[in-house]
């Protein structure tokens, strides 16, 4: 069987309903983690983006979290055992025939787009230190 993210990338042009799905969806479980999870193991984690399939079957969910691997993984690890709970919150709020099954992913573009800064960082205060010489023609 071929996962459905496969099937359906993230990049894949939505049409405007499932965009507005996607975006209705990305601040119900934003609420939803922020004030209403009461697992302990639950840190900060944000919605980045939610993608939902042409069929309005499935969602996939990016969530980027904040701490070391290990909080992440247990935040991850949470918020599986919670998808359930997640999506029955979804379907509460949306009128929608089927409410998506829910396909959480740990979202790493914040992680890397602060790397990258950190190295544009470094550079910058090289280049201070030790000034690139120019050719003189």
């Amino acid at each position: 069987m071929i996962p459905a993210f496969i099937l359906y990338p993230f990049w894949e042009p939505m049409s405007k309903r499932t965009e507005q799905v996607g975006d209705e969806i990305q601040r119900i479980l934003g609420e939803v983690i922020q004030s209403e999870l009461k697992d302990p193991r639950v840190g900060f984690a944000t919605v980045t983006g939610v993608t939902v399939t042409p069929d309005l079957l499935r969602a996939n969910v990016r969530i980027s979290v904040l701490g070391d691997d290990e909080e992440r993984k247990a935040t991850m690890r949470a918020l599986e055992h919670a998808k359930g709970y997640l999506r029955r919150r979804v379907g509460e709020e949306l009128t929608l025939r089927q409410v998506p099954e829910l396909r959480l992913h740990h979202d790493t573009s914040l992680d890397n787009a602060m790397h990258i800064s950190d190295l544009l960082r470094g550079i910058e205060e090289e280049r201070k230190i030790n000034p690139p010489k120019l050719d003189e023609e």
